[in-house]
């Protein structure tokens, strides 16, 4: 496992992990000694922690929590995974809601509100853009947790055989290296070499998300990547380029995903702090208005 420490400051510490264990790696019991949220960024690997276990791939998310065990494994997995890690101080972690049921998460599927900002910092971490790596690293933990204690139902742990789990992060993976195309569910489905309802079923029971929320995640993570980058090329172009048919469509679900519209993102890629300074302090004044005993601050 190779360890590169990328930003480091009193909230928060930044790092990337590359893992080139494979199928035959003997797995080893860890223990998780802070808060953190990681961004699956290339691969795939297996989580164990607390009785349950997650199959992640390419935009999922580890979620670590002080005290809990945790094994990954990598039996149903091609070699190779690659995360950018944030590891939180307790400070802040209160500051965004240390007592959320978010970080009872274990692993959560590739969602599309997280895989864009976590494109976004892996742009920064490669030195793209002027975006401060921990103020982006701040953002996509507070997004988590909005995200996560916002949402309806938790995805269940899947109990699929370990032959099905492989076949739907090969799925995935495949969803991932061909996004840009036309891709429907019996394609994907064939690639796979099931029906496509079994395939539906599968692919959603393991991983936590329908292929079309996948392929769709996919090409926003890869907008993401473009507009980070930012070599010019228009918003249509790079729409396109990944796979969205309509510029209006693209604008309206990279929007939902981030909060902000294409050119804003692109924007914040470019070092305007304002998006970052308008979300930290969002969260002070909320906390300003949260009195010790749980009642409300008079203004």
């Amino acid at each position: 496992m190779l360890v590169t420490t990328e930003a480091k400051t009193d909230a928060i510490s930044v790092a990337s992990y590359r893992c080139d264990a494979g199928p035959d790696a003997q797995p080893f019991a860890e223990l998780h000694e802070g808060y953190s949220v990681s961004y699956v960024r290339k691969g795939s690997f297996g989580y164990r922690t607390r009785g349950r276990a997650y199959e992640l791939v390419t935009g999922s998310v580890l979620v670590g929590r002080p005290g809990d065990e945790y094994v990954c494994t990598h039996d149903n997995h091609v070699c190779g995974d690659e995360c950018l890690a944030f590891h939180l101080s307790p400070g802040f972690v209160d500051l965004i809601g240390g007592d959320s049921k978010a970080w009872r998460a274990g692993g959560l599927p590739p969602l599309a509100e997280l895989m864009v900002i976590g494109e976004l910092a892996q742009a920064a971490a490669e030195g793209q853009g002027d975006a401060g790596l921990d103020e982006l690293g701040m953002w996509f933990a507070s997004r988590f947790v909005e995200v996560v204690s916002g949402r309806r139902k938790s995805v269940p742990p899947s109990t699929a055989a370990a032959r099905d789990r492989r076949r739907a992060v090969d799925a995935a993976v495949w969803i991932d290296a061909n996004s840009q195309s036309d891709i429907g569910l019996d394609g994907a489905a064939a690639e796979a070499g099931l029906s496509s309802f079994h395939f539906l079923r599968l692919f959603s029971q393991v991983l936590g998300v329908t292929p079309h929320q996948y392929l769709v995640r996919s090409r926003l993570r890869r907008a993401a990547r473009l507009l980070a980058e930012d070599d010019g090329r228009p918003v249509t172009e790079v729409a396109l380029d990944v796979g969205f048919a309509d510029l209006s469509n693209f604008v309206r679900t990279f929007h939902r995903a981030a909060g902000v519209s294409p050119s804003g993102f692109r924007k914040a890629a470019r070092g305007d702090r304002k998006i970052f300074q308008d979300r930290i302090a969002a969260l002070l004044d909320d906390e300003r208005l949260i009195q010790p005993s749980g009642g409300v601050a008079s203004l």
